[in-house]
Order: structure tokens, then C-alpha cells, then sequence
């Protein structure tokens, strides 16, 4: 118990002395305990805590809300109006893109309420509350209701939701759910309510030369133009309460929404980001640091970047499959390039040498405080890393190519239940498991895939694989190929995507015109996928066996850790709940001879032009206006139109979409990225190289305005001028 203690101690207090860096994505929830407010007040912040986050009263984080799967969304408006990036809404607007529509291409504006896009299957979440279970949970410990290694478990974590949940005020509420996380490695644990909004709809999104503009060659780079957003809204039912699409729901009538400063920015200025950062892995050893640039990021890069090509060939030729292909494209480009980038800066900013660093110096803050269990944890973690890489880089050739980069697959169960039917001859349960056949083939060949794009994956991925894993290491299938096909991959992809039961529509009717279990057995694709679940079980329950007893390990690590930075608070590893991050707009120095403005301007992206370059082409409108400098309101006070500017926030993947929010609590941009030279950021923090990178309000308005032509969304705004 009395380590416990210690932790909350280092867990809550701070130094008085201004912060030395901006590093933390903190909890809300412990920001008044940690003292976070008075450093935020030193560096410009005119707010009190309790306007930021109060848990009993609107504050702030009610206008921030988790948009989609992975991003964050603000409410800009009282009508339930959500900001978010252009990146975060791709996937909603190539949904609604075709030849004949193409959104991508050619930008979307809702002219009128009656003309925003519902959006199935898009969601956006607030956090209803948060609520501290750490004592419950060290109360099953201490009882031993449960073992502590299963307190960080999904079973044990879920039950322990649904309780608190089936317990509190809210059960039954529309929209509510409960979630239960670990913090600080397990040395704290939260429930976190959240209200899940179903009917969201595109109101805008500019064209993707402009929400897109730079592409691949600027992601994660600066000087930077892209004017990353696009604009949704909520819609409940009568009583503001969540609700299915219905035409009779109307727009949501927010509690908070943002306020607009159309003041502008300049270096020094205080910037506050609130959102759900995805993943940091900041309390790493050297080992597991080691680890990630090995086993994970050099053979994603080799395989996304493979993988990537044909795509990008492909897309290049064809509108159809150039809309298809682009929101897959995106997602894998854009951790490939982060992967590239990440280790590279690990090298550059000595992480490895820092980690080392720190673990010298916890090794002797453990013989000061003759700690036997901080003593020996460094070495036992290296031990476990050791014997998981090969396991590792194992899973992660296994991801890239069988789970994720070959989409054509089978639905191998659904085929064991029809050919069991045709054993016994149960003509009702042939019928039943024949439909079901027919709806997994359109969910296969559905309308953002494309057969012959992938049949020319699979030809480059399969014989990658072979390369990269050793043969006693492959799947079953490996040997048709080796055996049957002569080792030819192009005959063997070419069969399985032209003869097997799921290669098209006619083959799947013939089949089931007269099913058999001899065509069932024989099926290629069958094997192939029976093949790939039986290398993917295996080699998941060898890597869960390979680091059993790590948990326990980085919670006793991240409890001596924290201690020994005391008084000096710590934040917890993000895991994608709500954080906020505080810091200044602020210029930086890559490296000799080079200095970065913290801000750059329309006049950049004519610069860039290159209407040769699909990632560099400028719509003939922007470039009117700017001819034109038809700018309005949104200009900066030299006339220029702002584009994008850089702040010391600490964010990572999650936090894009995420509201860049100045003293006053007002909003000056809208977070889409970091930069190159701190890609090891998600590892070790380097405030001198750490900058977020988002688009200046003053462009989203503009665009919105002056290219988009709607002004009735600016009208419903709450603007600072």
C-alpha cells in the first residue's frame, strides 16, 4: 500500500517553477490536482479550471467529442455543427463519392440543411463523465476476487463497465455507454461514460486539392498548406437525444459550442488542444524502444510501400479505382511515412541513447531506495523483449500482407455449415447457409473493391512474404503453391481469383446450383484462408505467451518512474480518452542554418503549384480569389491569407481534428499533424523539436466562405472579431 502512496504523490504534485517543456497529453480529471492550472496561467491562459473541464457543469470538453473510429470533432456552432479534418471525414466523403459525384475531386457544400449528406455507419461521442474505479479494482486485488494480471484484461474490464454502468443513474439513458481503461500502466483506472450520436451528416468538405494539398511528399512536413477540414452535423431526435436516422430528427441543440477568433495569432500566444490522442509509448525501455524500430516499423515500411505502389498505379489510372482505393490508400500511407519517419528520428534525437540514460538512473534511484522489484524490472523486460522480437516481426509480416494487404478472401465457416448441411442432407439449413453464402459474397466484392486491383497485390505481397519469413514459418498454402502452381505465384493468385467459389458472381451461382462437398474441399481460396487463420492463431497465442508478465512489469516500471520524477508530475500514456495539452505558438530550428516560421500563407500553396503533380494542383477558384486578394475578414492584418501555424502541443494520432483553442477559450485552428523531425515524439517527448502543426480558422472560414459559397454556415457561428 504504501507504494501505491508514493505514486499518487508523484501522481499530483508539481514543482512552483514555470514548466520547463510543454510535454503531456494530461487527464482532465487530475489537472486541478496536479496543479496544471497555474503553469497553463503562466504561459497565457485566462481561463479558470473549472471553464475547462468541471464534472458536474458545462466547460469546454463538452464541445470536443471523438468523431468516427479514430479522430477528434469540436461543436462549432449551437446547431450542432462539427469541425473535424479533411483526413478524419475522407472516409464519409469517398462513401458518398462516385464518377458521377466525385466529392474527393471536386469539394462538397450543402447549400441548405435539406442537403447534408447522412452518413451511415459515422458516429460522434462525448464524454458524459468520468468516474475513478481505481479503488474497486485494488479492492478485488487485495480480496482476491481477481488476479492482479486480470485487472488489465478486456473480459475483466468490460464486466467491470457493465456493472458500473447497470449501477449508476445513466443505465438506459439513449446513447450512453461505459468503458473502463487502466492509466499510468495500471496504477489507476477510470470509467468513462460516453453519449454516442448515430445521425451525422456531410454538410462541407473542399475539394481534396485543397484539403489534401501537398498529399504524400508534405505529410508530416513543414512549411505546410493544407487546408485540412471538413464540416458534419448531429442530428437527434425531438428531444436533442441520440437516435437512428430518421427525416423527422433535427440538429442538435449543443450544450457548448466553440466561439471563433478571427484576431489572429503570434508567436508567444498561449494554445490549448483538447482531444483523444491515440497511442504514446513514453514509459518504453531501451529494448522495447529497439523493438518497435525493428519487429514493427522496418517491415511495415517495406510492405506498405510495396503494397502502396500498385495502389498508387492503379489509382492513377482509373477514376473509379482512384476513388475506391482512396481513403485505403490514405490510412496506409500515412502510418508507412510515420514508420519512416520515426525511425529515423529516434537515430537523429538520440531516443535510444536518452532511454538509456533515464535507466541509469532509475537503476540507482532503485538501490537508493533498496527497492528490490525496481531493482530487477529493466532487466526483466529486456528478457521478455528478447524472446518476443522474432514472434513480433512474425505478426507483423502476418498483418500487413495476410490480414490487411490481400483483401479477397472466403467465408470458410459459412462453408463448413453448408457442407455439414449436405452431409446430413438438410435441404432447409442447405437453403439458409446458400444465402448466407450470396451476402458474404457482396460484403467481399463490395463497391470500394476491386478484384483486379488486388489480384495484382497479391502477386507482389505473396512472394514478399516468402522473403521475409523463413520457409518453416509460412502458411500451408505456401506448399500448393511450391508443389502444384511449381512455385509460379502469378498462376497460383490467377486461380484462386478466376476458378475458386468467391472469384466472381457465376462461379458462386454454379456452385450453388448443385453444392457439393467435394468443391467445397477442394476450393483453393478455402485452404488458403483456413491456412491464414491457422498461422494467424498460432502466432497470436505465441506472442501472448511471449510476454506474459509484462503488464505487471511496466506497472511496477511506470509506478518507479513517477516516483522518481517527483514532485514533478507525470502524464498517463494516451490510449485515445480525453486529454488536454497546453503550449505556445512557436517557430523552431530543424538543424543549422535552418529556421521555421511558426506560420505560413496562401502565397505558399502558389509556390507549390504544379499542375503536373496531382498532390500540387490549385483549383482556378483559389487562385481568382488570391489574384483577386478577395480575402474579407479573414486576412491578417497585412493583408496575407493565414494557411497554417505551428504551436509546442503535444498530440499524436487521435488528436487530428482535435480544436486549437487560445487563452480566452477561443478557436484559432484545427490540429491535422506533427512534424518530421519529432516523429519519435510517440516515444520521447524533445520540446525543442516537438511542434503540432494545424490550420489556421481564419483559411477553413475563408474557404468555406469565399470558395464553398456558404456563408449560412459562418451566419450560424459564434464569431470574435
Amino acid at each position: 500500500m504504501k507504494t501505491v502512496k508514493i505514486l499518487l504523490l508523484a501522481l499530483i504534485c508539481a514543482v512552483s517553477l514555470p514548466s520547463k517543456a510543454d510535454e503531456g497529453m494530461w487527464l482532465l480529471q487530475l489537472m486541478q490536482e496536479q496543479h496544471l492550472i497555474d503553469r497553463m496561467k503562466a504561459q497565457g491562459l485566462l481561463l479558470e479550471a473549472d471553464d475547462i473541464y468541471h464534472p458536474n457543469q458545462v466547460s469546454l470538453k463538452d464541445a470536443v467529442g471523438i468523431f468516427g473510429g479514430g479522430c477528434t470533432g469540436e461543436i462549432i456552432s449551437p446547431d450542432g455543427l462539427i469541425l473535424t479534418n479533411h483526413h478524419c471525414g475522407y472516409g464519409a466523403i469517398q462513401q458518398h463519392s462516385s464518377v458521377e459525384h466525385d466529392y474527393l475531386k471536386d469539394g462538397f457544400w450543402a447549400k441548405t440543411r435539406q442537403e447534408e449528406l447522412p452518413t451511415p455507419g459515422l458516429a460522434f461521442r462525448f464524454v458524459e463523465r468520468i468516474v475513478d474505479v481505481t479503488d474497486k479494482v485494488n479492492a478485488k486485488i487485495a480480496s482476491g476476487e481477481i488476479k492482479e494480471e486480470d485487472s488489465f484484461g478486456y473480459d475483466f474490464l468490460r464486466q467491470l463497465a457493465k456493472n458500473e454502468l447497470n449501477n449508476s443513474d445513466l443505465k438506459g439513458k439513449p446513447g450512453i455507454s461505459a468503458q473502463a481503461l487502466p492509466f499510468y500502466a495500471g496504477n489507476k483506472f477510470y470509467l468513462i461514460y460516453l453519449k454516442t450520436y448515430k445521425d451525422v451528416r456531410m454538410v462541407a468538405a473542399p475539394p481534396s486539392s485543397i484539403g489534401k494539398f501537398g498529399g504524400e511528399t508534405d505529410n508530416w512536413m513543414w512549411p505546410r498548406h493544407t487546408c485540412d477540414f471538413s464540416i458534419f452535423r448531429i442530428y437527434a431526435d425531438a428531444n436533442g437525444e441520440p437516435a437512428a436516422y430518421s427525416p423527422n430528427n433535427v440538429p442538435l441543440k449543443a450544450k457548448k459550442h466553440l466561439a471563433i477568433s478571427l484576431k489572429g495569432i503570434e508567436e508567444g500566444d498561449y494554445a490549448m488542444i483538447m482531444g483523444f490522442p491515440g497511442s504514446t509509448s513514453r514509459y518504453l525501455t531501451q529494448s522495447e524502444v529497439e523493438q518497435r524500430m525493428t519487429a514493427t516499423n522496418e517491415p511495415r515500411i517495406r510492405i506498405r510501400g510495396v503494397r502502396q505502389e500498385v495502389l498508387k498505379k492503379e489509382m492513377a489510372a482509373s477514376d473509379k479505382v482512384r476513388i475506391q482505393y482512396a481513403s485505403k490508400y490514405a490510412g496506409s500511407s500515412n502510418y508507412w511515412k510515420n514508420s519512416i519517419g520515426m525511425n529515423k528520428a529516434i537515430v537523429d534525437n538520440k531516443v535510444l541513447e536518452t532511454k538509456a540514460e533515464q535507466e541509469k538512473r532509475f537503476a540507482h534511484y532503485a538501490k537508493v531506495q533498496n527497492n528490490e522489484d525496481y531493482m530487477k524490472v529493466v532487466s526483466q523486460i529486456d528478457a521478455i523483449i528478447e524472446k518476443s522480437n522474432p514472434i513480433l516481426y512474425q505478426l507483423t509480416c502476418f498483418s500487413e500482407i495476410l490480414r490487411s494487404g490481400i483483401e479477397f478472401s472466403i467465408p470458410s465457416n459459412n462453408l463448413d455449415s453448408l457442407k455439414m448441411a449436405l452431409k446430413s442432407k438438410n435441404k432447409e439449413d442447405i437453403k439458409k447457409f446458400s444465402d448466407k453464402l450470396r451476402t458474404a459474397f457482396k460484403h467481399i466484392h463490395n463497391k470500394d473493391y476491386d478484384h483486379e486491383v488486388d489480384r495484382k497485390v497479391a502477386k507482389v505481397l505473396l512472394p514478399l512474404y516468402a522473403e521475409m519469413v523463413e520457409a518453416k514459418d509460412l502458411p500451408a498454402f505456401y506448399t500448393t503453391i511450391a508443389g502444384r502452381f511449381k512455385g509460379d505465384y502469378n498462376a497460383y493468385v490467377d486461380h484462386l481469383y478466376d476458378n475458386t467459389l468467391f472469384a466472381n458472381e457465376s462461379n458462386l451461382e454454379k456452385f450453388l446450383s448443385k453444392p457439393s462437398v467435394k468443391a467445397i474441399e477442394n476450393d483453393l481460396m478455402k485452404q488458403f484462408v483456413e491456412a491464414k487463420y491457422e498461422l494467424g492463431n498460432k502466432l497470436m497465442a505465441e506472442r501472448v505467451a511471449s510476454i506474459e508478465g509484462m503488464e505487471k512489469l511496466h506497472k511496477t516500471y511506470v509506478r518507479g518512474l513517477c516516483e522518481m520524477y517527483s514532485p514533478e508530475p507525470k502524464a498517463s500514456d494516451a490510449n485515445f480518452t480525453i486529454r488536454m495539452t497546453y503550449g505556445n505558438v512557436k517557430s523552431y530550428d530543424p538543424k543549422d542554418g535552418v529556421h521555421y516560421n511558426y506560420y505560413t500563407t496562401l502565397k505558399g500553396v502558389m509556390e507549390k503549384e504544379d499542375p503536373n503533380n496531382p498532390e500540387f494542383v490549385v483549383p482556378a477558384k483559389l487562385k481568382e480569389l488570391y489574384q483577386a486578394k478577395d480575402f474579407g475578414r479573414y486576412a491578417m492584418a497585412n493583408g496575407e491569407m493565414p494557411a497554417c501555424f505551428l504551436t509546442t502541443n503535444d498530440i499524436t494520432g487521435g488528436n487530428s481534428g482535435s480544436p486549437v483553442i487560445n487563452g480566452k477559450g477561443e478557436l484559432i485552428g484545427c490540429a491535422f499533424d506533427g512534424n518530421w523531425e519529432s516523429l519519435s515524439g510517440d516515444i520521447n517527448f524533445d520540446n525543442n523539436l516537438q511542434r503540432c502543426i494545424a490550420v489556421d480558422i481564419r483559411y477553413v472560414l475563408f474557404i468555406i466562405d469565399k470558395l464553398g459559397g456558404c456563408s449560412h454556415l459562418i451566419n450560424e457561428m459564434t464569431i470574435v472579431e
